[in-house]
């Protein structure tokens, strides 16, 4: 299987656990607080499910795959750091732009989601990143 099989896999495993815990237990009363009157009762599966898959995309093809042969220290810094410059401009994209254009986005929820983005794509392009390394080279 290919390298990029295995970091996408990775990846996306990774952001799905930990946007299940973060949105689903850790921070789950923070966003109900500030953008409550926002959700919906049921999360749109279909529309979350593309967004796993299509971020999963970003990370690997922006933070991974110009860094996959190097398995240096140097290599390891270039993914993370162009991981999370990955998530904070998908997730500053979306909060800036609620920002904008709906009444009432908080600031702290858009803070708070740029900061999440940021964290969860460093930990799922090390998660990619590990699985190039470890898993493909088996």
């Amino acid at each position: 299987m290919s390298k990029y099989v295995y970091a996408y896999l990775a990846v996306a495993i990774v952001m799905i656990a930990l946007d299940v815990l973060w949105l689903g237990v850790v921070a789950k009363p923070f966003y109900a607080r500030g953008i409550g009157h926002l959700m919906a009762d049921k999360p749109n599966f279909i529309a979350a499910t593309l967004f796993y898959l299509m971020f999963a995309v970003g990370i690997v093809y922006f933070a991974i795959a110009p860094h996959i042969a190097d398995a240096e220290w140097s290599g390891w810094r270039q993914t993370l750091i162009s991981a999370a410059l990955f998530g904070f401009f998908a997730y500053a994209t979306y909060d800036l732009t609620n920002l904008a254009t709906l009444r009432d986005w908080p600031v702290s929820v858009a803070l708070a989601d740029m900061a999440w983005g940021t964290l969860a794509s460093v930990v799922a392009a090390a998660g990619g990143k590990f699985a190039v390394e470890r898993i493909a080279a088996i």
